[in-house]
């Protein structure tokens, strides 16, 4: 484990500490508050941890420009957990117990962050969440507060379900990874398909490993489905987009995708291009109009100069906002109450809606949001090798919820076409 000391990490958002002017600040003679975490710096999850740590260095940078917590700096303790939850339990235990933080935000990433959840419970702990899926569903820890757009499978994926029915789907086809999240989001959506009417003409859940999907996808066409819907990962995704590319899924289908991770990162956006034409996906935040919360786009552009010296990518609509926005619900509730014990903090967030730059946030008993909004996007008239084009409205255009709708559905053969 390595210890992302105030140096160390602002060094690595490329800040060297004589990079740094700043109008000079008296402080309170109390120590600094800090605000502890881990997120994945190295291994699979790195893509949203550096993203993750960027955007808390920004909060921290800016509730200190205006005077700070209580009148007292706020200082980041992140160590790398490298996306594993063999490392979370133990960096957790070394952030209360030898680092003396005052607040937490849980691990990027709903494995590391699951694992913490024992010890958050029986040391009575806050633990506000960040980009997971039903972390707290084991251990019922009543001071929980999911900072993720979803709370159960209807809530990730219902959307697309209600666009299939709305589009007179009759048949559709399943493929998932053969991994933990994929597949409770496989279980949910068979749930979904089943309450819509909707008959299954094929399912396969592949290894991990698998990195040839043409005999799927051969498969898949082969049966005719009007709709096809798919929970991967990254690589998957990837490989997956190109072989629909390469092979087709026939002509009768109208909507395909789904749970796709990946499509929301920009270097998978930008090398998949023109081929992600009319898949309709999942995601957090796109810049359409409909999301322009108050903040956000300020954020993001700072977000996006930044970026490159911290060696992540400059979009970071999927992750980076969520960050800034777990850290302000802290920042809100130790400003309303003007303390840091973490029941009087729970108390206050259980009671209140928190207003932050993805948004106004309520959760409901089990600590995920009480009105969850993940949007489905469809890709529209992308063109190959542009970054900068998915900053544009109407690239990424929103067909549910309706209360951010931006756009009507085009069938994906025929958004293929355009």
């Amino acid at each position: 484990m390595t210890n992302v000391s105030k140096r160390t990490f602002l060094h690595g958002m490329g800040l060297g500490l004589g990079a740094l002017v700043l109008p000079q600040r008296v402080w309170s003679q109390e120590s600094p508050i800090k605000v502890g975490t881990s997120m994945a710096l190295s291994g699979p999850l790195a893509s949203g941890g550096r993203q993750s740590q960027l955007a808390l260095q920004m909060w921290a940078e800016d509730v200190n420009a205006r005077g700070g917590l209580l009148g007292r700096k706020v200082e980041i303790v992140a160590y790398d957990d490298q996306g594993s939850p063999s490392q979370s339990p133990g960096i957790f235990s070394k952030l209360v117990d030898l680092d003396k933080v005052d607040l937490l935000i849980a691990p990027y990433g709903t494995v590391p962050a699951a694992a913490i959840m024992p010890f958050a419970k029986e040391r009575r702990l806050l633990m506000i969440g960040h980009i997971g899926y039903q972390i707290n569903s084991k251990a019922k820890h009543d001071m929980w507060f999911n900072n993720s757009p979803w709370s159960d499978a209807e809530s990730w994926v219902g959307g697309f379900f209600r666009l299939g029915k709305s589009a007179g789907v009759k048949k559709v086809a399943f493929l998932a990874s053969d991994q933990e999240f994929a597949q409770n989001i496989l279980a949910g959506a068979k749930s979904l398909a089943k309450s819509a009417g909707f008959e299954s003409v094929y399912e396969q859940s592949y290894p991990p490993s698998t990195v040839d999907f043409s005999a799927m996808i051969r498969a898949i066409r082969a049966a005719a489905p009007d709709m096809v819907f798919v929970g991967s990962y990254p690589a998957d995704s990837t490989a997956i987009i190109r072989a629909v590319n390469e092979i087709g899924v026939g002509p009768n289908v109208k909507l395909f995708g789904g749970a796709m991770v990946g499509l929301q990162y920009a270097s998978i956006m930008q090398s998949l291009g023109s081929q992600l034409n009319g898949v309709v996906n999942y995601t957090t935040y796109v810049p359409e109009k409909t999301m322009a919360f108050p903040g956000i786009k300020d954020f993001l552009d700072r977000f996006a100069k930044r970026a490159p010296a911290a060696n992540v990518e400059t979009l970071g609509y999927y992750v980076a906002p969520f960050a800034y926005a777990s850290a302000q619900i802290l920042e809100r509730a130790v400003t309303a109450t003007k303390s840091l014990k973490h029941d009087v903090l729970a108390d206050y967030l259980r009671k209140n809606e928190i207003s932050t730059l993805v948004g106004p946030i309520r959760w409901g008993a089990d600590g995920e949001w009480a009105n969850p909004r993940v949007v489905m996007v469809q890709f529209r008239d992308i063109k190959d090798g542009d970054l900068e084009q998915f900053r544009q409205e109407g690239k990424q255009v929103i067909l549910e919820p309706q209360q951010f709708k931006t756009g009507n559905l085009i069938p994906f053969q025929q958004a293929r076409r355009k």
